[in-house]
């Protein structure tokens, strides 16, 4: 930034600069009818007049407008050689590209209140429309209906796999059970854990929402049995060749053996994401940050295994907000009362705000769209989709938060868990890959740790472990759509696939702003519109059937 000089030091270099280049017009005074000497006599004494009047006239008329100036643009105030100030230089307009202009903010707020006045106009409109259907009593409701119980009661039958593979790991490390055999009975168990729920729900025809919740659930302690199983085994391996001795490592995170050494070079645009900034944090939390860092630089309670094989342990992981398994895992010195009791207020309020805007605004677009998609009429049907589209990506906007800022951020204070990078700036994203990538941290670090680098050691190029990545995703996406509401029609599988050849043609095609757009479009009218045509077609399989 230009320091602004004292207006006393501005006054006297520009007067220095009058009295040594006096403009031209009193320079060439031409000479009057009379002696030589006569004539240079008037001469200086119109020259020392225009230096006497330039300089009081700098000092008296412009030091207000030096200051409005200099506080405006410094660059703007620059003094001619006959002492008018000049206002007028070579620049381009601000909206030009070669101005490199960025701050937009005031056009942020008018695009914010723009948004606001328009959602508050649909609001206003439904509820001239329909009325007020909102039902506060939705929980109450949800407790008294039977059929949501058993979404329950998967929830805790899930205990019986984790102390299954607790008890496993013992028998593995004890030499019961050879690690072969051991490593078929996990294999075994994992699939249980995808398998069982699964028919239990089709069979029972429990509530969809808590078989959503029952079978999400699941799937995160397959994910994490999955996690721990692998790297007890890598520890169990280290064990075995340095000789039976500990494993004197701070974190698994640090392991590093020949296979990864060889993919050092191809995880170079890995290494160069997690080099950037980290976002700035309110100074509430910036001591608490500080004192974290140092207290997990400085821990004397490391674990070693076999030590880190207890039920304390394993259930911390189970609970923690992560897919990923470490032997310690970085804590905070402390928990921040009013950080979260910002967050609980936030899950609460978020997650009424969610159940309101789907009974006001998804279930009045689901019965008016009967009549278009019963008569294949497809203008009609394009209208019904894009209209389910914007409440739908709004609502998703919101769960995004409401998850994975509130709740998780809620379960990692309660357990002090030091790692909060649950997402990262995935709306910046410019290809869909760098999207998938930051949306989702604790999946997309599971999934390259776990998949996508085995795969790449077992010898698949980089786009074949990729889409292997895509696939299982597909598969778990498909798995907690058509499992709950008991059908299978493929839209979220297809949906997934659909954004391998997208990805290839965003990457290859677009860049900048344009492929930012892209990803967004790919948002609003892709998967999202797969799961609203799954709720359709539930809702009339099951409430308007076939006469």
């Amino acid at each position: 930034m230009t320091m602004r000089p004292p207006f006393s030091s501005f006054i006297a270099s520009k007067s220095k600069m009058i009295q040594q280049q006096p403009p031209l017009l009193y320079q060439n005074v031409p000479a009057q009818r009379s002696s030589p000497l006569n004539a240079n006599s008037i001469n200086q004494q119109k020259l020392q007049t225009f230096k006497h009047t330039a300089v009081h006239r700098l000092t008296r008329a412009h030091s207000d407008v030096y200051e409005l100036l200099w506080q405006h643009e410094p660059c703007d105030v620059q003094v001619c050689k006959d002492g008018t100030l000049q206002c007028h230089m070579l620049r381009d307009s601000f909206l030009s590209s070669s101005r490199n202009y960025t701050n937009y903010r005031g056009l942020l707020n008018l695009c914010i209140l723009l948004l606001v006045m328009s959602s508050g106009r649909l609001v206003l409109e439904n509820i001239i429309k329909y009325g007020l259907l909102v039902k506060f009593d939705v929980l109450l409701r949800f407790l008294e209906d039977p059929t949501a119980w058993p979404g329950v009661f998967i929830v805790i039958c899930l205990n019986f796999p984790i102390l299954f593979t607790y008890f496993l790991q013992k028998l593995i490390l004890s030499g019961a059970i050879s690690i072969n055999t051991g490593f078929y009975i996990n294999v075994v168990n994992i699939l249980s854990i995808l398998i069982v729920p699964a028919a239990y729900i089709w069979n029972i025809h429990p509530n969809p929402v808590s078989s959503a919740f029952a079978l999400a659930t699941s799937s995160c302690i397959l994910l994490k049995l999955w996690s721990y199983c692998s790297i007890n085994r890598h520890c169990r391996n280290q064990m075995l060749q340095k000789g039976r001795k500990l494993v004197h490592q701070k974190s698994i995170s640090d392991f590093r053996d020949a296979s990864d050494d060889k993919l050092d070079e191809q995880n170079d645009a890995t290494k160069s994401e997690g080099k950037r900034k980290q976002p700035d944090v309110s100074n509430d939390d910036k001591a608490d940050n500080v004192s974290r860092d140092s207290i997990d630089s400085n821990r004397t309670d490391l674990v070693h295994y076999p030590d880190n094989l207890t039920l304390k342990d394993l259930y911390y992981f189970m609970c923690s907000p992560t897919l990923c398994y470490e032997l310690n895992f970085p804590r905070s010195s402390r928990i921040r009362k009013r950080f979260l009791l910002r967050r609980v207020v936030e899950v609460i309020f978020l997650a009424g705000l969610m159940i309101m805007l789907i009974q006001q605004w998804i279930v009045p677009v689901l019965r008016n769209s009967q009549k278009p998609f019963r008569a294949s009429h497809w203008p009609g049907i394009v209208e019904r989709l894009l209209k389910l589209a914007i409440p739908n990506h709004f609502i998703w906007l919101i769960f995004f938060y409401w998850y994975f800022h509130s709740t998780m951020n809620v379960v990692a204070e309660i357990l002090r868990f030091g790692d909060r990078e649950f997402y990262r700036d995935w709306w910046n994203a410019e290809s869909v890959t760098r999207f998938w990538q930051d949306w989702n941290i604790p999946v997309h670090t599971f999934a390259v740790r776990h998949i996508y680098k085995p795969l790449l050691t077992r010898g698949l190029s980089k786009n074949q472990a990729s889409i292997v990545v895509f696939l299982v995703s597909a598969f778990f996406h498909e798995y907690l759509v058509s499992v709950p509401l008991r059908m299978f029609r493929l839209w979220a599988f297809f949906g997934m696939l659909f954004q391998i050849p997208f990805a290839f043609f965003v990457q290859r095609y677009l860049s900048g702003n344009y492929a930012n757009m892209a990803v967004w479009l790919s948002l609003i009218v892709g998967q999202p519109i797969a799961i609203m045509m799954y709720i359709h077609d539930y809702y009339f399989d099951y409430f308007y059937p076939q006469p």
